[in-house]
């Protein structure tokens, strides 16, 4: 099978560069029209045009392809319905969110000013957030989206210096989880990509010898996959080097101490609660229909 994206209408965020351009290119030259997002900052958010977008832009008509480029902030909340309305005034429609815009201001938490942990959060929690809420209702209009968010293994795992980006990172797990259940009943699809490769953001982040290996093009498959048609629907894809394998949370058997279980109830038992011989995939809890 090969899939054509011809008629769909994509948004890339952070498409400026590193992973958002591949991701852009790829689904261009499948067909689709697309709208690159980038500030155009540097890596910690300050500064910005519209250089690199429209650089891009210029790459896929080059190839016989259709984009327009969107200089706006994913972390103002004008700038973030901008991209969308600019989508509709060009196209009509939006198929495809990639949310994949980010900056990193890294720290260790002892020394981090709390507008480092808060510019970080802006951009990968509360951006995410304000660009998915302007094309939310034009997805729901159409019966139909694919929504990709860019998690991270420092939100999965942790990372030392990484607090705030970490937190934003697992932040778009739990907006995701809840997306994929209020999303399906539109045909909404949101899954996340958690990927490992060379881009401005990492280049210093990562031993030289690891970057002919680690290129951004090796998770544009796996993006790309989960912008189909045939995408599934709440899962974490992680990609690195070629090599793609599935995240997930998980929930043990656990034991049942009753109501009036003491500290000391936890502390006797606590091997037994942790025991992980009897993982299973935790499924989706719905508490509201709503």
């Amino acid at each position: 099978m090969t899939y054509s994206f011809d008629g769909k209408v994509a948004i890339i965020t952070g498409a400026g560069g590193g992973l958002g351009r591949c991701h852009a290119l790829e689904l261009a030259s499948r067909g689709a029209r697309v709208v690159v997002n980038d500030l155009g900052g540097a890596m910690d958010g300050t500064g910005g045009n519209s250089t690199a977008a429209e650089a891009v832009v210029e790459e896929i008509k080059a190839a016989g392809g259709e984009a327009i480029a969107n200089g706006g902030s994913v972390s103002d909340r004008a700038g973030a319905q901008s991209i969308v309305t600019d989508a509709m005034a060009a196209y009509g429609r939006v198929d495809i969110l990639i949310n994949n815009a980010g900056i990193l201001r890294d720290k260790s938490f002892a020394k981090m000013e709390l507008d480092d942990f808060d510019l970080v959060l802006a951009v990968h929690l509360n951006g995410v957030g304000y660009v998915t809420k302007a094309v939310w209702p034009v997805m729901r209009e159409q019966n139909y989206g694919r929504i990709v968010m860019t998690t991270s293994p420092s939100g999965l795992y942790g990372n030392f210096g990484q607090t705030n980006y970490g937190a934003g990172k697992m932040g778009q797990v739990g907006f995701m989880n809840s997306l994929k259940i209020e999303g399906a009943k539109n045909n909404i699809h949101t899954n996340a990509i958690a990927p490992v490769a060379i881009t401005r953001m990492t280049e210093n982040l990562m031993p030289e010898s690891t970057h002919d290996s680690l290129g951004p093009e090796l998770i544009t498959p796996a993006v790309v996959f989960l912008c189909t048609e045939d995408a599934p629907n709440g899962v974490i894809v992680q990609a690195a080097g070629g090599k793609y394998s599935m995240a997930v949370i998980v929930e043990n058997e656990g034991v049942d101490l009753g109501a009036n279980a003491t500290v000391e109830d936890i502390a006797s038992n606590f091997d037994k609660i942790t025991d992980l011989s009897d993982v299973k995939p935790r499924g989706m809890l719905q508490l509201s229909s709503m």
